[in-house]
């Protein structure tokens, strides 16, 4: 399929809350070309509003962990309830090279739909419940930088300035492209 390109840090629609996703089932090529752009960068989750579309998706894969044996595709997800507390170093690929102690709950109970509109329900834990928070986050408009304090912050500057700067100029560049909503 197609590698995309991943949207980063200073570009707007990552601070915005992206839209229900109404029509299903979700084009496949669309879940595809997600696995391949996030498989291409090594990650572990990728929120579609990190390739350009402001939609309530994301996939995950953690199978090298031996913490599941199956990738996950997650549609209008909805964390109900939260258990526990638990650190861990976060990378973001829309933040690219600079990891920060992010303090998440340990345990979720999270509300979604498959990509061909099933409903489901299901407790998570461990780092596949840190991933699936984390890309919540970014359907939400939020990154890795909001959950920590401003000092935490402030030995990134100087990079998150430079990626910032980029990706307003890419921005720039893709307004007159249609950025498209399911």
């Amino acid at each position: 399929m197609a590698v995309l390109e991943i949207v980063k840090y200073g570009d707007p629609i990552l601070s915005k809350v992206c839209s229900t996703v109404k029509d299903f089932p979700v084009p496949k090529s669309i879940i595809q070309d997600m696995y391949d752009t996030m498989y291409e960068v090594e990650g572990i989750g990728l929120a579609a509003n990190q390739v350009g579309l402001s939609i309530n998706l994301f996939i995950v894969d953690i199978i090298h962990t031996e913490e599941t044996d199956e990738t996950f595709e997650f549609v209008n997800g909805k964390i109900l309830e939260l258990w526990g507390k638990s650190s861990y170093s976060e990378g973001c690929l829309s933040i690219p090279e600079i990891t920060l102690e992010v303090e998440r709950p340990e345990k979720i109970l999270f509300s979604y739909q498959t990509v061909d509109g099933d409903t489901n329900e299901n407790v998570f834990d461990g780092l596949l419940s840190r991933a699936i928070q984390h890309e919540v986050d970014h359907l939400n408009g939020r990154l890795i930088l909001d959950r920590v304090s401003s000092i935490a912050r402030l030995q990134y500057n100087r990079q998150l300035s430079e990626i910032k700067k980029i990706a307003k100029n890419n921005y720039r560049i893709q307004q007159g492209r249609n950025r498209f909503v399911l």
